[in-house]
């Protein structure tokens, strides 16, 4: 019995710093707006394509038509439905504290900005898109690539982190 609580004693490391403080309000602010947003991106790439505008930018017959507008739509549409889930899931994990959870939010990271890279390379496909967005796609992914280079370490090497997800 004495030998069983001794070895606990040895496993378990003193906790520093723990729980969903510090710059892990962050992360919950971050993982809230994306809900918001992806559901708001799904909202909107679905309503496309029954809308009078969607039709104009997916029907052969128009002059706004190019081929990748309807792929384009349902790419961002399907895949904003699966990171709104994914993020569902994230959250109920984060706040059972599982110990998952940074391997869930490595994930996350790096397929978002994946789906952000196909986005980007899909619109520049288009010659309308380019010049209606007016949107710096340059920025847009330099800004993924920051959030990636920040988050994905900090997931993998915070003591706070290790402290906190552990069940």
């Amino acid at each position: 019995m004495e030998t069983n609580e001794l070895n606990r004693k040895v496993e378990e490391p003193p906790l520093g710093v723990s729980g969903l403080g510090g710059w892990l309000v962050l992360v919950q602010i971050g993982l809230y707006t994306s809900i918001i947003g992806r559901f708001v991106t799904m909202i909107q790439s679905f309503s496309m394509l029954g809308s009078e505008t969607g039709s104009l930018l997916t029907s052969p017959n128009s002059p706004y038509y190019h081929p990748i507008w309807k792929p384009a739509f349902i790419f961002e549409g399907i895949s904003s439905v699966i990171m709104l889930l994914f993020i569902i899931i994230i959250l109920t994990s984060f706040y059972q504290k599982k110990r998952a959870l940074p391997r869930l939010m490595i994930i996350l990271y790096s397929v978002n900005f994946l789906l952000l890279l196909i986005t980007v390379l899909l619109v520049n496909e288009i010659p309308m898109a380019k010049e209606v967005q007016g949107v710096n796609y340059t920025s847009t992914l330099i800004g993924g690539v920051l959030g990636c280079a920040i988050w994905i370490p900090y997931f993998i090497r915070s003591e706070r982190v290790k402290n906190t997800f552990r069940n």
